[in-house]
């Protein structure tokens, strides 16, 4: 959470990405996917060793965030489910559109200052790490094995209850599943450019058998949901399942 007088944070950590994309395909489908959830400033997506696989998605409203994080939770990209938490201070691209020269200044040295804090702190727990089998340990010695799950702490209540999908409340974006893998935006274009308002179809990079197909206001959404839920594909090898985006 953000400190008093400080901007709540707007930008969303992504960890467990398929680490051999590359960086701009990587930060293509990310904004894709998190775009449905509001207004994408800023994506940064690094190269060296440690980073891979890790990603931060910067939106310019802290709600943005809260609702990609809600959503997206487990989501699949490139067969791997992305894990997303808040991430622990703002980003650049926030301080530099919402503060002065000065206040980003300051963030900057403030972020350096605690990547040096953590490096020390790292290299402290590798040293502590070489001293312990000099210590008296036996060399055969191994931790005894605990039951399964203890020492685990329950995390909350449960998890909460989510709507299902076919139960979402109508508006002007349908999310569309269960497609062949081989179908085109063409293909859906086809489908659903024949309802009034059809804006456009938007796939999803590195992730076949889903889409989401925009309309103009809810009535054309709702039309084309009626029309072409459980519609058959292929000689019917798939049905597609057409649901509204969850807002």
């Amino acid at each position: 959470m953000a400190s008093a007088g400080q901007a709540p944070i707007a930008t969303v950590y992504v960890r467990n990405l398929e680490e051999r994309v590359k960086p701009e395909p990587l930060k293509e489908a990310l904004r894709t996917i998190f775009s449905e959830y509001g207004n994408v400033i800023d994506i940064v997506a690094k190269t060296n060793l440690k980073a891979k696989g890790q990603a931060f998605v910067v939106f310019d409203k802290a709600e943005s965030a809260q609702a990609a994080i809600e959503e997206l939770q487990g989501f699949e990209l490139f067969e791997k489910p992305m894990v997303v938490a808040l991430a622990r201070t703002r980003s650049d691209a926030t301080v530099l559109q919402t503060g002065n020269e000065e206040e980003f200044d300051q963030h900057k040295r403030r972020r350096i200052a605690e990547k040096d804090k953590k490096r020390a702190l790292e290299v402290a727990e590798q040293q502590n790490r070489l001293k312990r089998p000099l210590q008296g340990a036996a060399p055969d010695a191994r931790p005894a094995k605990n039951q399964r799950g203890a020492g685990l702490k329950a995390t909350g209540q449960g998890p909460a209850a989510v709507v299902p999908d076919e139960y979402l409340p109508p508006n002007r974006i349908l999310f569309v599943q269960n497609l062949p893998d081989d179908f085109t935006k063409d293909d859906l274009t086809a489908i659903f450019n024949r309802f009034e308002g059809f804006r456009e179809v938007r796939t999803v990079p590195g992730r076949a058998g889903i889409a989401f197909v925009e309309y103009d206001a809810e009535a054309g959404a709702i039309t084309a949901k009626e029309n072409t839920a459980s519609m058959p594909l292929k000689n019917g090898e798939k049905i597609m399942k057409v649901t509204y985006q969850r807002q």
